[in-house]
């Protein structure tokens, strides 16, 4: 154990979440590397976001909010995502002095001695008083299973390793999704396929008329009650639906947008419905979401019997030490910064040994 270093809080991940967390931790007092360490196994600042393809460009993101005390100013829109948000990132860990531990990689977190934590990692082991878990999702892409999927002789690949439209030309494509990024795909991919298949569980809603404050809250309170009853959380755009905007329009007036229902089986050369429809494929690409990154989590056995781990607010139910920030309603840019602000208050009464609120 002579390799482990104590401090007061660990924040795991640098993402919009975990740098929010430790702003408001310099914010309030903390002091880096005495009080609190950052750990971050992505090679770079950025986040998830360094790590998406080249063609989802700065003005195609969507709700992509500003992290706390400074703007994202004058970004160019037609500039690849991944550069842009990891300048700004970068920058950020610059003029607030952060200065994020990376790579690191965060094998398991335990209980220690004393009413602390153990934070194992590859850079060695931390003992902690609290924690904020900021690992997103990216790391755990969802692949549905259906029955013939070994035998499919064409290629698949997920959300997580698309490399942008060109490299499909030609090519037959079935997009497995309903989301925005299924979407996204969809009509990046329509110039240069050969053929494109849309195929969803659900039938795809898509929402008229402006993302209001009102529309947000209602849709983060819905994924709240499901984090608050232990249960998985649901990404928010599966509560508020897709926008319908001007380019959703024309591929649904293309047929771009024709939503089919799932497939029963994938066979060597496509895809097969039990009503004897068949869709040659030379790629099935799976636009199918992203589960929490915990399982470093998993020996504190705070998963509830449903599946997730019960939070109220950011705090995890089953130990006050944890706080979830970037988990369920605080996914979102904006929810991730209000989430750090609110885990580092609740941090602060706990170290303090006063209640925290309920």
């Amino acid at each position: 154990m002579n390799n482990t270093r104590e401090v007061d809080v660990v924040v795991i991940g640098a993402g919009q979440a975990g740098l929010a967390g430790a702003y408001h931790l310099r914010r309030t007092g903390f002091e880096l590397e005495r009080d609190f360490v950052v750990l971050d196994h992505a090679p770079a600042p950025g986040g998830a976001w360094q790590f998406r393809w080249p063609s989802l460009t700065y003005g195609k993101v969507h709700g992509m909010h500003a992290l706390p005390g400074m703007e994202l100013t004058d970004a160019d829109p037609t500039r690849p995502s991944a550069e842009v948000i990891a300048e700004y990132f970068a920058a950020y860990e610059r003029a607030f002095d952060l200065r994020v531990r990376r790579p690191a990689d965060v094998k398991a977190v335990r209980e220690g001695e004393g009413g602390r934590l153990l934070v194992e990692t590859s850079d060695g082991t931390w003992s902690t008083r609290a924690l904020i878990n900021a690992t997103g999702t990216w790391d755990r892409p969802f692949w549905p299973r259906y029955p013939g999927q070994e035998t499919f002789q064409g290629r698949q690949l997920h959300t997580a390793q698309y490399p942008g439209p060109e490299e499909f030309a030609g090519l037959r494509v079935v997009v497995v999704g309903g989301g925005a990024s299924g979407t996204q795909h969809l009509m990046e991919l329509a110039p240069y396929a050969a053929a494109t298949t849309w195929v969803t569980r659900r039938p795809p809603v898509f929402r008229e008329g402006p993302f209001t404050e009102d529309v947000g809250r209602a849709a983060v309170a819905l994924v709240e009650e499901r984090v608050r009853q232990g249960l998985p959380p649901k990404s928010v755009v599966s509560v508020t639906g897709l926008p319908l905007n001007d380019a959703i329009r024309q591929a649904i007036a293309d047929g771009v947008l024709d939503r089919q229902p799932m497939f029963d089986r994938i066979t060597p050369d496509g895809v097969d419905w039990n009503d004897g429809r068949h869709v040659d494929a030379d790629v099935i690409l799976w636009a199918t979401g992203f589960r929490a990154a915990i399982d470093h989590l998993s020996p504190l056995k705070l998963r509830e019997p449903g599946g997730g781990i019960r939070v109220e607010g950011t705090r995890a139910v089953a130990d006050p030490r944890v706080h979830l920030v970037g988990y369920g309603p605080s996914a979102s840019t904006i929810g991730a910064n209000r989430a750090g602000r609110a885990a580092v208050r609740d941090i602060r009464r706990l170290l303090a040994g006063e209640p925290v609120a309920v």
